[in-house]
């Protein structure tokens, strides 16, 4: 029977009931307990004869504030939008590599790129599938479960796990073994009174937790504001959107391309005109056959099954408009239903319209969660990952469900032979994690008419210096080429399947900036993989960021900045673009560089609001000086 108790109290009777090491499970991103976390970090500090093994993901922290215009900008900021959210106490530690000796995290996902530098996390980073999390943590002694949960006055004899059934679910049959065998395994589950109560998988018994923390020490929960989105991203997010099938199955992923392609299938339900009209300026005759075949540019006739590992804002909004909406059935019809064709049936009462693993987004995603009605919610079933990212396991159900499905994730570089890049760098540090994405990309091939869709920005710029992210070759990959199948990038599409390596080189020739074409085909030549007497289609010589530029200059309505909403102040949509821009110009440790750019600078007059804000109306000495000149030049060039 589940025992009711204070942070204090819980952490005293697990030290009391586990043996020295005690090996912790976490929850990845929000379903954290902070608050219980932080207890027992701070007390097995303090006993150098105990130690911790925390084995999770997605550690969630606070940005950095750094320094200068950037610390100006987000310390108002981060105060708003996070609030009192308890900060990991381990966080900092591993960040310094400052951790206790008796102490150590183990992640097999990193918020990216925010432990590049840590030699603790680098080092016990474990590269496995997120579907394989489950089997792993278990295998390593995992004695200690402990997790954020949501309740419902309506149901006082249950709790949801809400936004992280993932993996507990994978361990509940794993850990009733090991019980049944002796061992002692707890779980610690601590009441959040904001996260979203989610039924259907999520629901679980109460007495399935050994403790219970109470929802007295509830505090912000954290979120992940939308940030804007980028022409790249947004021509990324058009070309991707006309993979997808009407009728069909769809999964996406995190950030500012997953959000472009949100905005894209809106206009493509709500203003087909003007969606086509774009597509018509772009001229997608290329691909008109493979657009055909494999996706559609009409409006959604019958809509869209969700089934992705992360339940993101943007699935929640294609449903509120109505696009994600194809209804599945829990189980495997009869033989009767599936001849009638009933599987589909919009109708259908008691169907999913949604199958997510974890949720995390900004603050009124989870607001809107929590005021939809019951029925609504139950369409959105949190469940299981090895429900969502694998295949086997209720294969019958699932090729049903998963019906024309587009699996469509980021990566940062390609190779040109048709290898995917998305979680480590050259050197060998990781930058985030595999995650889901080989599982999503293996079902892009398993799966009669699916397709693993990579979607990358085809260039980048940093310090006024611009390089490709298409390469001959890299270092490592995360999807090999063997698995490559569809790529996107701002300037098009690449059909790879069942290519030779010759077919595959100038596709994504094609789709790569014209500024390294050039470099690209003699790497390519010098080497045998095209002939010497090779030439690009002049139709690709001009894929350049002004064009798409000039293109998105008449079609203003269809590049919304924010589409998916937004958190930041009007004045702060402008300094943050300002200061992007900045970013991507000037070296920030280059002070000559950084002065010739300040001489010319507007005069202060035309920006008193945005100076206000940046603290910058007076500037005190050369440094704030030099700020308030950099800052106005930025909101200059990028004034809209």
């Amino acid at each position: 029977m589940v025992q009711l108790c204070s942070i204090e109290q819980a952490v005293d009777d697990v030290l009391a009931r586990l043996p020295a090491h005690i090996h912790m499970g976490l929850p990845l991103g929000l379903g954290k307990p902070n608050h219980f976390v932080n207890a027992l970090y701070r007390r097995v500090a303090q006993l150098p004869e105990r130690q911790l093994t925390i084995y999770t993901a997605l550690c969630l922290g606070r940005p950095s504030l750094g320094d200068g215009l950037q610390k100006r900008f987000l310390e108002p900021f981060i105060e708003r939008v996070f609030g009192d959210y308890p900060e990991l106490a381990f966080l900092p530690d591993l960040q310094k590599d400052n951790l206790p000796p008796n102490i150590h995290i183990q992640q097999f996902f990193m918020q990216p790129g925010s432990l590049l530098h840590s030699a603790s996390a680098q080092q016990d980073y474990v590269s496995s599938n997120y579907s394989h999390a489950a089997r792993d943590i278990n295998a390593a002694g995992l004695n200690l479960i402990a997790q954020l949960v949501a309740s419902h006055s309506e149901h006082p004899d249950r709790l949801s796990l809400s936004c992280n059934p993932d993996i507990t679910l994978d361990l509940f049959p794993m850990i009733a073994k090991r019980r049944e065998a002796g061992e002692t395994i707890l779980m610690v589950g601590q009441v959040h009174n904001d996260l979203p109560y989610m039924p259907g998988d999520a629901e679980i018994g109460i007495d399935a937790f050994d403790f219970l923390i109470d929802a007295k020490d509830s505090t912000t929960l954290f979120s992940t504001p939308n940030m804007p989105v980028g022409f790249q991203d947004h021509f990324i997010g058009l070309h991707a959107s006309t993979l997808v099938r009407d009728g069909g199955t769809l999964q996406i992923g995190i950030g500012s391309m997953g959000d472009a392609l949100t905005a894209a299938l809106l206009a493509r339900q709500a203003d087909n005109d003007g969606y086509k009209a774009l597509l018509a300026d772009i001229n997608l005759s290329q691909w008109a056959q493979l657009i055909d075949r494999e996706g559609g540019v009409e409006p959604f006739a019958k809509g869209l099954y969700g089934c992705s590992e992360m339940f993101v804002n943007g699935l929640l909004v294609l449903a509120d408009a109505g696009i994600v909406r194809r209804k599945v059935y829990p189980d495997v019809p009869t033989q009767q239903q599936a001849n009638a064709g009933t599987l589909d049936v919009a109708a259908q009462s008691d169907g999913i319209s949604v199958h997510g693993g974890f949720f995390l987004g900004p603050r009124s995603f989870y607001e809107r969660l929590r005021e939809l009605p019951q029925s609504k919610r139950l369409e959105f079933n949190m469940t299981r990952i090895s429900y969502i990212n694998e295949l086997y396991g209720q294969e019958e159900l699932k090729r049903l469900q998963r019906l024309d499905a587009r699996f469509i994730n980021t990566v940062f570089t390609m190779t040109l032979m048709g290898a995917g890049v998305a979680d480590q760098l050259e050197d060998g540090r990781v930058l985030s994690g595999v995650g889901g994405q080989y599982n999503f990309v293996a079902q892009g091939h398993a799966l009669e008419g699916a397709r693993s869709v990579l979607i990358l920005r085809s260039w980048r710029e940093a310090g006024g210096e611009v390089s490709s992210n298409i390469v001959w070759e890299y270092g490592h990959c995360t999807i090999p080429r063997h698995l490559r199948d569809i790529v996107v990038t701002e300037y098009g599409i690449a059909d790879l399947r069942g290519k030779t390596d010759a077919a595959v080189i100038e596709s994504l020739l094609n789709i790569c900036d014209s500024r390294f074409q050039a470099d690209l085909i003699e790497q390519a030549q010098k080497v045998g993989k095209l002939p010497k007497d090779f030439r690009m289609d002049p139709r690709f010589t001009d894929n350049t960021a002004q064009r798409l530029q000039d293109i998105q200059a008449r079609h203003p309505q269809l590049f919304p900045e924010y589409p998916l909403g937004c958190d930041f102040t009007a004045q702060e949509r402008d300094v943050l673009r300002a200061l992007n821009w900045l970013k991507s110009k000037f070296k920030l440790t280059e002070i000559l560089e950084l002065g010739k750019a300040a001489l010319d600078a507007p005069p202060a007059s035309e920006f008193p609001a945005h100076l206000e804000r940046m603290q910058l109306t007076s500037p005190e000495g050369l440094k704030e000086d030099l700020f308030q000149r950099l800052l106005l030049t930025g909101l200059k060039a990028t004034a809209q």
